[in-house]
């Protein structure tokens, strides 16, 4: 519309010219590059920075801006819209993700296979199918750079519970679970965008420590279920009420820095380390310490994404066991709980190849306190009263080859084969108070995996992989050092998608 206004206003303008002065001459060379320059002018403003305002700097990698974009693009492949479409802008975010699972373990998930007798578990094995994790996005922008975002997740299927009159008990009124799992509110949250390099937001929202919290949509890793080691060792999806400051600069840097409450230490255990101290039991959620989160990722080189992020923050007196007081007069007065992680990760694509890594790294401060404290904490509290590591890690990498890229029929090349193989190594009880332990040796394990991803669509795939987890040696009762522990081998199967749009 606005070429062809300019382009009336300057034939309009040449031939009131020509009429009063009979001197000025206007050739269709001349029209054909007054057009040309005006659709270049056109296109260029059509074009707008790809700046997530529901970005994935906050765990949604295919999240568009709600005041800029239609289209939701992959942070990973950062690319501007096609010259002749330009974007539409739409007001309303919807959107989700999720997976339906299957799998069969050849190894057994009897709570005591870890215990003195694991050669009793040798030949167990178990099933499971699963809904791991259903999840609705809602998202408005109010205009004037106001916006809020909304996420809520249903694990394992969500809870159903029902009041019955049982027939055989004298017809009395009873309480029934139906169904076990969890429903939570993963995200709520409030946004200011002054521009593109400052966006103030506030409320629930994912801490992108760690790559899969970063990138947690089912299509964004190859595996039925989330990558184990991150997932283990730290929260997954992590999310908290938290403060935060971002952007994004012309040159591919993305930037998040978060002010949010610690973690709390009472409920950290041997399995998970700190994985348990997110969120709360109440509620409410403790802030008798406060801790401080950070993201930086480039994705100025087409097709790679580098991502650096970390947390840090105290996690002892985050408890209603004991006062502030009562700890001050205690033994315990001078314990912080200071909860440091440190991680790396990347993504890279070209062609039909993907490659991804993470690499994470913690430590927490007084373990041995805290795990004292947490032994002596009374029967029925929130502590599971278990050993804690002052140190856990994980790394892991996976590599997939779209075959389909290799086609030359369209019809084929539209859709994606992906095999793909992965790596995972991962200890929760990696140090215990800055030694090298082999104590619960079933906390460290190798794990290999192989399958294939197929995707009919863009946002959605079917999976399937095979995966063997090999644990960690340890000490014998005779003083040798072996293998302890059965090892894990399952196959798995699922379907997923992800999809966020705009209205």
């Amino acid at each position: 519309m606005k070429r062809q206004i300019l382009i009336c206003f300057v034939l309009i303008t040449c031939a009131l010219g020509a009429y009063a002065q009979d001197s000025i001459k206007i050739s269709a060379a001349d029209l054909q590059a007054l057009i040309r320059r005006v659709e270049r002018l056109e296109q260029r403003d059509s074009l707008s920075p790809n700046v997530g305002n529901v970005d994935a700097m906050s765990g949604a990698t295919r999240r568009v801006d709600t005041t800029q974009t239609a289209q939701a693009t992959p942070q990973s492949e950062p690319k501007a819209a096609p010259q002749s479409e330009p974007r539409r802008r739409g007001k309303f975010t919807i959107g989700g993700y999720g997976e339906v699972t299957a799998k069969h373990c050849f190894y057994s998930n009897n709570y005591l296979r870890y215990g003195k007798n694991p050669e009793k578990y040798a030949n167990d094995h178990y099933g499971e199918f699963d809904l791991p994790h259903v999840v609705v996005y809602l998202g408005y922008d109010f205009g004037h750079g106001w916006s809020v975002g909304t996420e809520i997740e249903f694990e394992h299927g969500g809870t159903e519970s029902a009041i019955e009159i049982e027939e055989e008990e004298g017809g009395e009124y009873e309480g029934e679970i139906e169904r076990g799992g969890e429903v939570a509110l993963e995200q709520f949250w409030l946004q200011k965008k002054f521009n593109r390099y400052a966006i103030l937001r506030a409320g629930m929202q994912v801490i992108p420590v760690g790559g899969l919290n970063a990138h947690h949509e089912s299509t964004e890793y190859f595996g039925v279920y989330r990558n184990e080691g991150s997932f283990t060792i730290i929260p997954s999806t992590w999310h908290e009420v938290a403060l935060t400051f971002m952007g994004s600069s012309p040159k591919g840097w993305r930037y998040q820095l978060m002010f949010l409450p610690g973690l709390d230490s009472d409920r950290f255990n041997r399995k998970n380390w700190i994985k348990p101290g997110a969120g709360s039991p109440y509620e409410f959620k403790l802030a008798n310490v406060f801790a401080g989160a950070a993201r930086v990722d480039y994705v100025g080189i087409d097709g790679l994404r580098l991502g650096l992020s970390g947390y840090c923050g105290n996690s002892f007196r985050n408890t209603l066991s004991k006062t502030n007081a009562e700890l001050d007069a205690s033994a315990y007065k001078d314990v912080k709980g200071m909860v440091s992680i440190g991680a790396f990760d990347f993504d890279y694509k070209y062609s039909g190849l993907v490659l991804r890594g993470e690499f994470l790294y913690g430590h927490l401060s007084d373990a041995a306190a805290i795990t004292q404290y947490n032994i002596s904490m009374r029967k029925g509290s929130v502590s599971s009263k278990q050993w804690v590591a002052s140190d856990a890690l994980a790394a892991g990498c996976e590599i997939g080859y779209d075959f389909f890229s290799l086609s030359r029929k369209s019809k084929v090349k539209s859709q994606k084969l992906y095999l793909f193989g992965r790596y995972d190594y991962y200890d929760s009880m990696f140090r215990y108070d800055n030694k090298p332990t082999d104590m619960y040796a079933w906390c460290g394990r190798h794990r290999a995996a192989v399958g294939i991803n197929y995707f009919p669509i863009k946002q959605v795939a079917v999976k399937a992989e095979f995966s063997y987890g090999i644990l960690k040696p340890g000490t014998r009762a005779d003083g040798t050092v072996g293998k302890l522990y059965n090892d894990e081998p399952q196959i798995a199967v699922g379907i997923v998608y992800a999809g966020f749009y705009q209205l």
